[in-house]
């Protein structure tokens, strides 16, 4: 059988960035090998380098026959690019074969990551952002065998923006109200240190209390991930919201004021950088500071934040 005829196939990547990612324009240099356990012949072996997207969902139907007739189903599918080269191939006449003996056989691969605004990798409840390098061995009266590897591709914007170093801050406020009575106001202030982050790093949130209810408040923090999804026609969607990571910071008691605590949150290293520059689907992150009060709605301070792949240091204080 062709499987047990070549076993042990890998790809080792040469100078791949810190967390292992690509980009547009890099080059992509390596090598494949791959144990043969007996005299075979191939017509060539080749690479191909493909990007795309693609997005499915459905709404309507259930159970019963009519209700699945009145199911309705959204898509759609983008090719970035899709390059084929050959590593290996018998010189002279077309549909020649070379010979290789029992043993571990090595190739030298390299190929150049086309330049463009392309979206990072992505994997969602409806979706995908997926780029591959696939090596096929093609051999005489054999299906092809394809191997494919996965790359990690990153899309690296800008991170010199002072917007993307800049502190965010907001605040919310409420009163509660209990037949005639209404408490004294709840306020929430809440800031970040800068805007863009990188998977794995820790963020932290200063948050401002004031509680003048007769009610303890318990403050949490979360990282939340939108997923929005756009059929063919960008007049269809589908969000998703998920929630990464949470903090719950200590209570804060009634009737207490400028209580000011920081709340250290991690990301989580196998978050998605954000996606903004895809037809059919966009990522985003917010950092959510909650303040829950029994028997009462929780006051809410959003926090948009970018993900991204190069590390942005926060703006240095103003100078006083």
């Amino acid at each position: 059988m062709f499987q047990q005829t070549i076993k042990n196939f890998t790809i080792n990547f040469n100078n791949l960035s810190e967390r292992k990612t690509v980009s547009s324009g890099d080059l992509i240099t390596g090598h494949i090998s791959f144990d043969v356990t007996k005299e075979i012949k191939i017509n060539s072996i080749t690479m191909r380098l493909k990007g795309a997207a693609d997005v499915h969902w459905s709404s309507g139907g259930g159970g019963g026959r009519k209700r699945r007739r009145q199911r309705k189903v959204y898509s759609a599918k983008v090719d970035f690019f899709d390059l084929k080269s050959v590593l290996v191939q018998q010189e002279g006449a077309v549909g020649g074969t070379t010979k290789l003996q029992p043993g571990t056989h090595v190739y030298p691969i390299s190929c150049l990551l086309p330049q463009g605004d392309f979206p990072s990798t992505f994997h969602g409840v409806h979706g995908k952002v997926l780029y591959t390098l696939t090596v096929g061995i093609n051999r005489p009266w054999h299906m092809a065998k394809d191997f494919v590897t996965e790359l990690n591709f990153a899309n690296r914007f800008n991170t010199n923006q002072p917007e993307l170093r800049a502190p965010l801050s907001g605040s919310n406020n409420m009163t509660l109200c209990c037949l005639w009575c209404a408490s004294g106001p709840i306020t929430v202030t809440a800031s970040a240190e800068k805007k863009a982050f990188i998977p794995g790093e820790t963020v932290k949130i200063i948050c401002e209390f004031s509680n003048a209810s007769s009610r303890t408040a318990t403050p949490k923090v979360s990282l939340q991930q939108k997923q929005v999804y756009y059929d063919r026609s960008k007049v269809a969607r589908r969000r998703i919201l998920k929630n990464l990571a949470s903090v719950t910071g200590q209570p804060v008691s009634a009737h207490t004021t400028d209580v000011r605590t920081e709340i250290m949150l991690t990301i989580p290293s196998s978050a998605y950088l954000t996606i903004s520059n895809c037809s059919m689907l966009d990522v985003d992150y917010l950092i959510e500071v909650k303040l829950s009060i029994r028997a009462a709605p929780d006051l809410t301070v959003l926090i948009p934040i970018i993900m991204c792949d190069t590390p942005v240091n926060s703006a240095p204080p103003p100078y006083m």
